[in-house]
């Protein structure tokens, strides 16, 4: 049988137990689901996975599966119910961690984006106590979708106490440095580079992210940057081996809005990559021979 022909048997046997079973919710004919509310959410579970259980099995066992699927998901509101209790309002505890590239096992399960080619943006729960990635379990559990505000709760809960401050580096100009010791969360400024480096932007920057709490940038405005690049990789590496908390031991090339790996295991291609940037804005002139 189809799902959509005995959708109104089932949903009449449905009825019929639900005051025993979740005495607290209600059928909502119209959109198929059984809803309650607590506290700041309304919780519901669709009965389509249940039609296709009843599809599945002769008529006769309908009750005895109707009774198994409101079981399930009575413990599934309690679990929802115990996660709101304990935290409150989650969506209030959402953030955005930017991260390197996470694994396929990794992301698995989890709630997750990717931030370009080399950075995933993850969302998590803070809590000093119960913080954690947010699971898609945990997500389906608390019925949270549509989780943008989970950035600006991030940049304005976060990042407005952000320092911004430069400081002499070893070959050549000023290493800017955006930090919050202790945050997790600076590195979600590599999402907005265009607007911290301004002017500066159009000839591209050299970027790391040694540690989660810490970004380190390099305008590329002049020749200078060529002698600039192994003492900011060194500045990258330092800042990363310290690191209780340690984010990518990489220094990427920023331009146009597009991060790009610096090889900095090959200096002279470091440079050529470099070089390709200066030139391109006129700031470097091939020499004649």
């Amino acid at each position: 049988m189809h799902e959509l022909e005995i959708a109104g048997d089932v949903h009449a046997l449905l009825e019929g137990l639900l005051p025993v079973s979740l005495p607290d919710a209600a059928f909502d004919r119209a959109t198929s689901t059984v809803v309650f509310g607590f506290g700041w959410t309304e919780l519901s579970a669709s009965t389509w996975g249940l039609l296709e259980r009843c599809a599945a099995v002769e008529q006769a066992e309908w009750p005895g599966v109707v009774d198994a699927w409101l079981r399930e998901t009575a413990d599934r509101a309690a679990m929802a119910i115990a996660e709101i209790e304990l935290l409150g309002d989650v969506r209030e505890l959402l953030r955005i961690r930017l991260v390197p590239a996470m694994s396929d096992e990794r992301r698995r399960g989890l709630v997750w984006t990717p931030a370009g080619e080399h950075f995933d943006a993850l969302v998590v729960v803070e809590h000093p106590e119960y913080g954690a990635p947010l699971t898609r379990h945990r997500a389906g559990l608390l019925q949270l979708r549509r989780l943008g505000y989970a950035l600006s709760q991030t940049r304005e809960r976060e990042l407005a106490d952000v320092v911004d401050y430069t400081r002499p580096l070893a070959a050549a100009g000023e290493v800017r440095v955006l930090t919050k010791p202790g945050s997790v969360y600076v590195t979600v400024l590599l999402s907005e580079l265009d607007e911290l480096l301004g002017a500066a932007g159009p000839q591209g920057a050299l970027v790391g992210a040694p540690r989660y709490d810490t970004l380190l940038l390099y305008p590329l405005a002049s020749r200078a940057a060529l002698k600039a690049v192994p003492a900011f990789a060194a500045e990258v590496a330092a800042l990363h081996g310290a690191a209780e908390d340690p984010c990518s031991e990489r220094i990427y090339l920023w331009r146009d809005g597009e991060l790009a790996p610096v090889d900095t295991t090959r200096p002279r291609r470091a440079r050529r990559q470099v070089k390709a940037v200066l030139r391109q804005d006129g700031r470097l002139r091939r020499r004649r021979r």
